[in-house]
């Protein structure tokens, strides 16, 4: 099968990860396939943090229901969009997006697990602070990342035929 096709196809969430750590030049290559995104006007919006201390780490895991997924991954990488760098805002919320997907094919690529963490948004500005950044910055996502417990993970997809909506 091809790589990227079957990436995708087997790539799950992972929300269980081992007491391996990760090492900061995995972290940055999961970055750098984020970089790789289309973007409108190549304007590149995306922005990002590492947060492997476990002391903020726990910080961050308070504000949000998956506080035990958080405290268990090895690393954390929030991504926030640079209001700088936006030209236009749907178009640049779409480029994060693929930002992300590009980041969480790359993170199974190289044998780790991520879950993408959205719930925490409505503690985005807490989150801002703990990591000291500007209101310039907004919170899109935290990935959280480590080596996986498991590879049990399911998911199911609606068919072909409940997805495409016109065809001619």
């Amino acid at each position: 099968m091809n790589p990227v096709l079957d990436a995708i196809h087997k790539r799950r969430s992972v929300r269980d990860f081992t007491a391996d750590t990760v090492e900061r030049e995995t972290l940055i290559q999961i970055i750098r396939a984020g970089t790789r995104a289309p973007s409108g006007l190549n304007n590149q919006p995306w922005r990002f943090a590492i947060v492997t201390d476990k002391d903020l780490k726990a910080r961050i895991a308070k504000l949000t229901r998956y506080e035990k997924v958080i405290e268990g991954s090895k690393a954390l990488i929030p991504i926030f969009i640079d209001r700088d760098a936006v030209y236009h805002e749907l178009k640049d919320y779409q480029a994060i997006g693929a930002c992300i997907q590009n980041m969480l094919l790359a993170a199974y690529s190289l044998g780790l697990g991520a879950v993408w963490l959205g719930e925490i948004l409505k503690n985005s500005d807490q989150v801002r602070y703990l990591l000291g950044l500007s209101e310039n910055f907004a919170l899109m996502a935290v990935l959280a990342l480590g080596h996986p417990a498991h590879r049990k993970q399911t998911s199911t997809r609606k068919s072909l035929e409940e997805t495409i909506i016109f065809e001619k």
